[in-house]
């Protein structure tokens, strides 16, 4: 079972685009250790190990002592945007290859002429249809044809030199016998041949989603495999012999088998961390309404947090062609902590476009070369590179002093690919970016909470990563917010909510049933096959059935509509409930629930999950003294002005500061503008009032 006290160490470990990040947790005193290093884009585990292995030497443990470690990665996203998978070929129903190109056959811009989708990650030559036809409610019309099927699969592995495999028939969530024994017939021609079945990987209607999500895990199965055995075998040659989980997109962990099963499950699983250490902080500061904002080095995640949770879904897009429209990207069936993610970071290149404007991102430097300021041989002109000419950066401080950022390099890249064609001073072309970064940022939130009915205008922001930070006020005055928090080592962030993370797994499956229709004895043996398949993962993980806690959900819809709405279940409730729970949570979302029509039950869910870990952190010294360490000329809009600078870990609880200031950490800088004000408040975190706000509420 998962350590959660003791005096036993837990690390998390997050890989993102540019750095990869560590936080270590003693869970005896309540102290944590953190690190940050560039990541090794050529093998991610690399970096994974070497940044281990420096932690822990710089405190002087052996990596015996660490009893769990839980790891969140963008590897299996950057896979399928990047088409760095394997060569995945398709079994389907006959008359069914084409719905990956016929999608929803709708478009996502009705006035665009020049729409770009993203290609279908199998090309249709690497599609094969066998004989078979199960009806919607799992009725067997065409048997299986087994012959031809195998015929078929031998072309794709012959002809096409498939290393991965999705098989998709047309209603295998209903039935899912035939694809089983595709399955089976497949490991016995090709024992080596990884198989991801519709019927696991997404068991829910609608079939060109669920098609996609079959072909996205089966695409990047063989990758992520691969991955977990090089960072397994490096951990252990490290002397690591306790336990590995990998964060999920919806908030929970995975064992490394589960992961490796279902890869696409952990496709936003670094992000997700952060999002659910956001609702861990709102919680305990009783702020229930938040947005999480989250900026490394090549992206921003932002996240709405509704009633002390991160807001989930059970769908998402993956390498849109078009950064905010939906319906320009590959759909994911799978639950997902819901966030919006934009092309912002610290490595966004900036350049003068055709209209002689400024524009940053998406294009991102990354970790190699990273940008001019590293002294790696970018030659590219970056956020980072603007916010060091800002003055927001100390040159010989980046990372605690670990890495020496070139100023000069910095403002030679800036002045020659910016300034100079735009004929404006170097400090208005870094302010330029830096600022067009913020109106990036705040439009994206501005779309996902609308979308979402949201107003974030009395709420408050968490901001986090190593830019985060940096943009945060920005951010927040754009959008009229009043208040941003930044918790301890909010540059690692990330890697600490995976350590506040509880293991968890999701089954949803499609059974369409009228609700009248449904016996007390049939709706209780739905729910606990869907219980047995929901636990087994966490039992595997030693987790005991009595200290699983169990939430059961349906979508439900009145008949004769499209769309379904999510209702959630109590432990006791009974088939005869389903009318007035389903009409409460639909005028609830609607205002009335008015409709003579029957209520119907499309989908059925299960969540399981353990007990949360425990994350006390030690709290900061009593005294509330604030002294700067230093002043440094920084840029905030006007010129530049003499900012007094901090050191965050020398602020006690009470702490206030006015601002210009820059507070800086080992991993982040936090910069406060002028006549804004922050205060160290009870747990450590630094929280800001944004004056200019408040007084125009």
């Amino acid at each position: 079972m998962r350590e959660t006290n003791t005096m036993a160490y837990r690390l998390g470990i997050d890989i993102g685009g540019t750095f990869t990040d560590f936080a270590l947790f003693n869970g005896g005193d309540g102290s944590f250790a953190i690190h940050k290093q560039l990541t090794t884009p050529d093998d991610p585990s690399r970096a994974v190990l070497e940044g281990t292995a420096t932690l822990l030497a710089r405190h002087a443990l052996d990596l015996a002592a660490v009893v769990e470690i839980v790891h969140g990665t963008t590897l299996v996203t950057n896979a399928v945007i990047e088409r760095k998978g394997a060569r995945t070929g398709m079994l389907t129903t006959r008359g069914f290859r084409d719905i990956l190109d016929m999608a929803r056959e709708k478009r996502y811009d009705v006035f665009d002429l020049r729409l770009v989708f993203p290609a279908p990650l199998v090309p249709r030559r690497r599609r094969a249809e066998v004989d078979e036809r199960c009806h919607y409610d799992g009725r067997v019309d065409i048997p299986l044809d087994l012959a031809g099927a195998r015929a078929a699969l031998t072309g794709l592995v012959e002809e096409q030199d498939i290393e991965s495999l999705a098989i998709c028939l047309l209603h295998g969530y209903a039935n899912p016998s035939h694809e089983q024994a595709l399955r089976e017939m497949a490991a016995a021609a090709y024992p080596d041949l990884m198989v991801s079945l519709s019927s696991e990987v997404s068991p829910e209607w609608r079939e060109f989603e669920r098609f996609t999500t079959t072909c996205i895990n089966a695409f990047t199965q063989p990758m992520f495999d691969q991955y977990l055995g090089r960072l397994e075998t490096g951990l252990a040659e490290l002397g690591f012999t306790g336990r590995l989980f990998v964060m999920s997109s919806s908030g929970g962990t995975l064992t490394p088998e589960t992961a490796r099963r279902f890869p696409v499950r952990v496709i936003e699983s670094g992000p997700a961390a952060g999002a659910q250490m956001s609702a861990f902080h709102g919680r305990a500061l009783n702020l229930p309404e938040l947005l999480s904002f989250d900026m490394g080095g090549t992206t921003a995640k932002g996240a709405l947090i509704r009633g002390g949770a991160a807001v989930k879904v059970y769908h998402q897009e993956i390498a849109r062609a078009h950064g905010f429209k939906a319906g320009s990207g590959l759909p994911v069936q799978s639950p997902v902590i819901d966030m919006i993610e934009i092309g912002a970071g610290g490595g966004s290149i900036a350049e003068v476009d055709v209209r002689g404007t400024i524009q940053v991102g998406p294009r991102s430097a990354g970790a190699a070369p990273g940008p001019a300021c590293y002294g790696q041989g970018g030659d590219a002109a970056t956020l980072t590179d603007a916010n060091l000419v800002l003055g927001y950066l100390d040159p010989g401080f980046f990372l605690g002093g670990a890495m020496t950022l070139d100023r000069a390099a910095a403002e030679r890249v800036i002045m020659g690919q910016i300034a100079a064609p735009l004929e404006i001073s170097l400090a208005r072309a870094a302010w330029g970016i830096h600022e067009i970064i913020d109106e990036d940022v705040a439009r994206a939130f501005r779309i996902h909470a609308s979308e979402r009915g949201f107003d974030y205008r009395a709420s408050s922001m968490v901001a986090f990563g190593g830019s985060g930070p940096v943009h945060a006020m920005g951010v927040a005055r754009k959008l009229g917010i009043p208040r941003v928090i930044f918790p301890v080592a909010a540059g690692v962030m990330s890697a600490l909510g995976l350590l506040a993370s509880p293991l968890n797994f999701e089954v949803a499956r499609t059974r369409q049933t009228f609700v009248a229709d449904l016996t007390p004895a049939d709706f209780a043996a739905t729910f606990a096959a869907l219980e047995a398949e929901a636990m087994a993962p966490l039992a595997a993980a030693d987790v005991a059935p009595g200290a699983m806690t169990i939430v059961r959900r349906l979508d439900m819809r009145y008949h004769g509509q499209g769309h379904e709405i999510e209702v959630s279940l109590p432990p006791d409730a009974g088939v005869e409930a389903l009318p007035r729970i389903f009409q409460a949570h639909y005028s609830a979302i609607h205002g009335a629930a008015l409709l003579d029509a029957p209520p119907v039950i499309t989908t059925w869910k299960v969540e399981a999950s353990a007990a949360p870990p425990d994350l006390a952190t030690a709290r900061p010294p009593a005294t509330g003294a604030a002294m700067p360490k230093a002043t440094r000329q920084a840029y905030f809009g006007g010129d530049y002005v003499p900012t007094p600078v901090y050191d965050r870990h020398d602020l006690g609880i009470g702490a206030a500061i006015d601002g210009p200031a820059l507070i800086e950490e080992r991993e982040s800088t936090v910069v406060i503008g002028i006549r804004d004000r922050v205060q160290v408040d009870e747990f450590g975190n630094l929280v800001a009032e944004l004056t200019s706000v408040a007084g125009a509420s």
